[in-house]
């Protein structure tokens, strides 16, 4: 739980200076380039209300192109700060006042938003029908004004949120995914989310990462995917960053980003893996779209040689439990403010889901520091919490569970500011 007394120190959540500008467009516009009726959640009624950015990420100022599709005239517009919510049920913070809009007739709609000067940061356009009879939302990333100039990155798993996207827009009931429909291999970018539009598993996965970092006022670089797709070398990306955060569950990476993310490590860059099941999978990206492929290590790049761990085995949260600490005086940074001892709880928070563990491919010097062992297939499959540097001077962190970002708790938090301070140093 975080200290509510916090808001708002170093800018954290008071910086709401510029609000946003916003213009309605009432032409048809493309109907988020997958068809032209509203689109479902596998076996569920067209949604009332949907709306998507037509891009993940912008500037400040830049404009912002939000299509929404419904049949009301009259909606509320609010945008929001994700991470900067007082409590666990909302998901996230009002960021400057609500704006009315007002529709014309027809189906599909474009709303130009421009983010305002606010902090880089992950933000969702809340859309509200009168009465509350229908509530989208909208996730945009704002990058930093100036890139590199907080010297850290966090990098929002945007690929991985569509593969998991159950977005059914032909009505088949079968999602427009891989995971919905054995039969597909690719996913459309740029689609609403199911769930009102809120990305997949982000409340169990993700958020209290988040929120730990609004509301102790850590500043960082906001990236999707999508920007570090526009990164041209590992080179490029160290002299912008010394620590890179990948945020949530990375699974799904193309070849350009495992170089430069395996190029800016070989530099000495500074790397934290937060979930777990990170750089499993190949995917190509073509005319809108992600193309799935073969598994990493069946490519002759196992993730272990990167991240220190890998994917081990998934029990979908059946048996979750806390990590036990293994080696507490190998990296005694990251338990500093918790009283530990070899074999002990670091706390009563349990975890799981999915599990990565070291493999002979983990670089030399990987030592685990905790395990989950949610005693699968003979103890075979176990959670463990890794660390490694190298002789160029990177400093490796993998959480080896996936819900560890997710994690929103007082324990959590100390581990959240050791990782940070210990990895943004240069």
């Amino acid at each position: 739980m975080w200290d509510r007394r916090a808001a708002g120190r170093g800018g954290a959540v008071v910086s709401r200076r510029a609000a946003f500008g916003l213009v309605v467009v009432t032409a048809a516009v493309p109907a988020f380039a997958v068809g032209a009726s509203p689109a479902v959640s596998a076996g569920e009624r067209a949604p009332l209300l949907e709306a998507a950015f037509t891009a993940t990420s912008y500037a400040p100022g830049e404009r912002g192109d939000l299509v929404v599709r419904t049949r009301f005239r009259h909606l509320e517009l609010q945008i929001i700060r994700a991470g900067a919510e007082r409590g666990w049920s909302s998901v996230g913070r009002p960021w400057g006042p609500p704006r009315q809009v007002t529709l014309s007739a027809g189906l599909t709609h474009r709303l130009e938003v421009r983010p305002g000067a606010w902090q880089s940061g992950l933000y969702f356009a809340r859309l509200t029908a009168p009465g509350g009879r229908a509530v989208a939302f909208a996730p945009l990333v704002l990058r930093a004004a100036v890139p590199g100039r907080n010297r850290v990155a966090v990098v929002l798993p945007t690929y991985t949120w569509q593969a998991y996207n159950f977005y059914d827009a032909n009505h088949d009931r079968k999602a427009d995914s891989w995971y919905g429909d054995a039969r597909r291999n690719s996913v459309t970018l740029g689609r609403p989310y199911t769930n009102s539009g809120k990305p997949p598993h982000y409340r169990t996965d993700q958020r209290g990462f988040l929120r730990f970092l609004v509301h102790t006022g850590k500043q960082a670089d906001y990236l999707t995917d999508e920007d570090l797709e526009r990164i041209g070398s590992g080179d490029d990306l160290a002299r912008l960053y010394d620590l890179v955060i990948f945020s949530g569950h990375e699974e799904y990476v193309t070849a350009h980003i495992f170089d430069v993310v395996q190029r800016y490590r070989d530099a000495g860059g500074n790397l934290a893996f937060l979930s777990a099941n990170n750089f499993f999978r190949l995917v190509v990206r073509s005319d809108n779209r992600l193309w799935r492929g073969k598994l990493w290590r069946d490519l002759g790049r196992p993730e272990a040689g990167l991240i220190g761990v890998q994917y081990s085995g998934n029990d979908r949260g059946g048996h979750s439990t806390p990590y036990l600490v293994v080696a507490p005086d190998a990296a005694p940074w990251l338990f500093a403010g918790i009283p530990v001892a070899v074999g002990a709880p670091l706390s009563t928070a349990r975890y799981g889901i999915e599990y990565d563990a070291v493999t002979p491919s983990s670089p030399s010097g990987t030592v685990v520091l905790a395990e989950v062992d949610p005693q699968l297939r003979g103890g075979r499959v176990r959670g463990q919490m890794s660390y490694y540097e190298t002789d160029a001077g990177a400093r490796v962190f993998a959480a080896g569970t996936l819900s560890f970002a997710g994690s929103d708790n007082p324990v959590a938090a100390v581990l959240f500011g050791n990782i940070w301070a210990r990895l943004s140093a240069p």
